[in-house]
């Protein structure tokens, strides 16, 4: 919607933006934002709002980052004369507000706004969360108020850099009743690509580590040692990912990851294995790429949960924008999160909502039969974008594509009779309309036991990942005799795993 406001007496329109124009004085103008639930409630939101040149506007005390800002429902500024216009948003299960204004000189405005609740995941017993955060400690509560984000995990070491103030004694913040923090979350970011580490008693130092030396196993390993910790394969397509998958490191893998990002996709690998750009073209191509990697993981018969991260604080995504939803029965707690995702009862997003059941039953589940396996899938759906098609995958293959009418709210959807005839597993997947990035939503996994046959293992699955072991040691860059080996221990221990699993595939 567009507000062009005149005079000095005021005016106000209905509808989702309100502008009220007052007598003033001055060049500047004071611009009051308001930002309500249905209710009338005010409402934590984020705000992108940019001036005639397209430059984002960064109010002097609010978190910003790169081209948005929040605030906790209302605001005021001051604004030069001129065109302006915005988009605010709360997390994928609110509508979004766009519109424009004209600020005049001398002219008070006040702007008010309101936000339509889509979903209401958290009444479902599904609780969101961001493993990628970046972002200063004091801003985080009004952050994930403003993106309705339950759980998050926060960076605060990284590579060389240390916490910049001393941590609490307690690390875990809990606010709003259901809404947690931690204040040691890590990161080693190296040329083999990226671990994250939560739930430490105290940050772990690994300012030693150089481009290739040592090996992120040297460092993961001994983490790995702490009661609770968490390591997170921050994106699949990593160098050093075979070899983490081989060490047994990993509680889960960043499907949704941050070079899916709101406004664009990172269009590269970076330290990572390059994906062939005929099978997976630009601009969706990264991000398919990080699912077939997954895919072709689980085809290796490994379980493990995928999550979601988004950078806030170094890349330009917000907080909360690659998201993975939990279903937690009962009350929320941070352990009872972390244990179902553990349990892979989750879904990852960054924009459809997602929830499956398959005969009732939450990713993760494990279906025995002694013959076929026949499943009826019931899904919810709401998405602020539409949705081109749902898809039901077999051991990385589209069982069955479901087209989806565009819906307003949220959308009920029964497949039924999916059959099944070879163990392995499946998921669903969302796949929604937007160009210029990979947005989609993803459950995890369940498992398909069948006729007490061995699990299913893809040979061609596992030597994907054995001939990229073999292609990462012969790009080990180190000079010093003594470094590469000690470097080059772990991928041939990686490099023998995965020559088993070649050895023990039960399908091509």
């Amino acid at each position: 919607m567009r507000i062009t406001v005149v005079g000095s007496t005021g005016i106000l329109v209905h509808g989702l933006l309100a502008a009220v124009l007052l007598a003033s004085t001055g060049a500047a103008a004071d611009v009051t934002l308001s930002i309500r639930s249905e209710s009338s409630q005010s409402l934590p939101s984020r705000v992108h709002l940019r001036d005639a040149s397209g430059k984002a506007v960064q109010p002097p005390a609010l978190p910003f980052w790169r081209d948005h800002f929040v605030c906790d429902g209302s605001t005021s500024l001051q604004l030069a004369p001129g065109e302006y216009s915005f988009e605010i948003e709360r997390g994928p299960e609110y509508s979004a507000a766009t519109g424009s204004f004209t600020v005049r000189s001398d002219a008070p405005l006040m702007l008010t706004n309101s936000l339509r609740r889509i979903a209401d995941l958290a009444a479902e017993g599904w609780w969101s969360g961001d493993l990628h955060v970046h972002r200063a400690p004091d801003q985080i509560e009004l952050l994930m108020r403003a993106e309705d984000l339950h759980i998050a995990p926060v960076i605060t070491w990284w590579n060389k850099n240390s916490p910049t103030q001393p941590l609490p004694a307690n690390p875990l913040v809990r606010f709003d009743n259901n809404r947690f923090y931690h204040l040691t979350g890590g990161e080693d970011e190296r040329d083999g690509g990226a671990l994250l580490y939560f739930n430490l008693r105290e940050p772990f130092d690994i300012t030693r580590g150089q481009r290739f030396y040592p090996h992120s196993l040297a460092y993961a390993q001994e983490i790995r040692k702490q009661p609770g910790a968490w390591i997170d394969l921050e994106k699949p397509f990593w160098w050093d990912f075979p070899a983490w998958i081989a060490a047994g490191v990993g509680d889960s893998v960043g499907l949704a990851n941050n070079h899916q990002q709101r406004s664009g996709m990172y269009d590269g690998e970076a330290w990572g294995k390059p994906r062939n750009t005929n099978d997976f073209p630009s601009p969706r191509g990264n991000g398919l790429w990080s699912e077939h990697i997954y895919h072709q993981l689980l085809n290796c018969g490994i379980r493990i949960p995928p999550s979601a991260g988004s950078a806030s604080g170094v890349l330009p995504n917000p907080v909360g924008y690659n998201r993975v939803y939990v279903q937690v029965d009962g009350e929320l707690t941070w352990q009872k999160w972390w244990d179902g995702l553990r349990a892979g009862r989750c879904f990852v997003s960054n924009g459809p909502l997602l929830r499956c059941r398959a005969n009732g039953k939450l990713p993760g589940h494990i279906f025995r039969s002694g013959e076929r396996i026949d499943l009826d899938l019931d899904l919810l759906l709401a998405s602020r974008d539409p949705v081109e098609a749902i898809e039901v995958i077999h051991n990385g293959k589209v069982l069955r594509t479901i087209p989806v009418q565009p819906s307003a709210g949220t959308e009920r959807l029964r497949i039924r009779d999916v059959r099944f005839d070879q163990s392995g597993w499946f998921l669903v997947r969302a796949k929604a309309n937007v160009p210029r990035t990979h947005r989609f939503a993803s459950t995890g996994p369940f498992y398909l036991e069948i006729d007490g046959r061995p699990q299913f293992i893809s040979k061609s699955a596992a030597k994907f990942f054995l001939d990229w072991t073999r292609e990462r040691m012969a790009g080990i860059q180190l000079k010093d005799p003594a470094q590469k080996e000690a470097v080059l221990r772990y991928d041939r221990l990686a490099e023998s795993f995965w020559q088993q699993r070649v050895s023990k595939a039960t399908a091509d």
